[in-house]
């Protein structure tokens, strides 16, 4: 069978002249015209997404700040979470909403990762989100040690033990014999490790469709 799921929030909020800079990106909407995002969610759902993503991908202090990040996080995931929702409630159909944790220091910079960071930069995002979603959506995941910690916050801080996705981000610099991740670690290495979570599905997103074909026969 074949789900689904909904387009790039931010190219689309960018379209329809929503607030949109960086470094907040499609952060701001959030903040400022949550309406927006919501039209958005609507029209995914319209033209047959069965499943749409919440817009909590740049609420990390990456792009919004720390100072933000530490006062707001946690009310704009949840604000992130309920627009979604709502947009799914207004179509009146059986669309699943996905609440996306983001990479946590940066979009396919495994380099950038803090171990010691990570779980005071998801809890607040999975606390928000929580409530709103069916789904988790671990995406744009460059290396396995970043979303075998977001696993583990999901299950120790979620309810309900919703069906937790991870979405892989692969190096497409060039073409090589053995798919990797953008942190030089193995397709077969990243699968082996989310199947000894016993994680719901593994996706490949933000790589060249090629690369991403050839992940997908390992």
């Amino acid at each position: 069978a074949v789900t689904i799921l909904d387009g790039g929030m931010g190219r689309e909020l960018k379209r329809r002249g929503a607030p949109f800079r960086q470094p907040e990106w499609s952060a701001l909407a959030m903040m400022e015209a949550p309406e927006v995002v919501g039209e958005v969610h609507r029209s995914f759902i319209q033209n047959g997404a069965q499943v749409i993503t919440t817009n909590s991908y740049a609420l990390v202090p990456f792009h919004i700040g720390q100072e933000c990040f530490d006062s707001q996080a946690e009310v704009l995931a949840d604000r992130a979470g309920k627009v979604a929702r709502d947009a799914v409630i207004a179509e009146g159909k059986q669309t699943m909403v996905a609440g996306s944790i983001p990479p946590l220091f940066g979009s396919y910079r495994a380099d950038l990762y803090q171990p010691e960071n990570a779980e005071k930069i998801a809890s607040p995002l999975i606390k928000g989100l929580d409530a709103h979603i069916d789904v988790w959506l671990a995406e744009t995941q460059s290396l396995i040690a970043e979303s075998t910690t977001i696993y583990q916050q999901v299950r120790a801080l979620g309810t309900g033990n919703k069906p937790f996705w991870v979405s892989f981000t692969l190096d497409d610099s060039e073409k090589t014999e053995v798919p990797k991740l953008r942190s030089g670690e193995t397709v077969k290495q990243a699968v082996e490790a989310m199947v000894a979570l016993n994680v719901n599905a593994i996706l490949f997103n933000c790589s060249q469709p090629e690369i991403m074909e050839d992940a997908l026969i390992v």
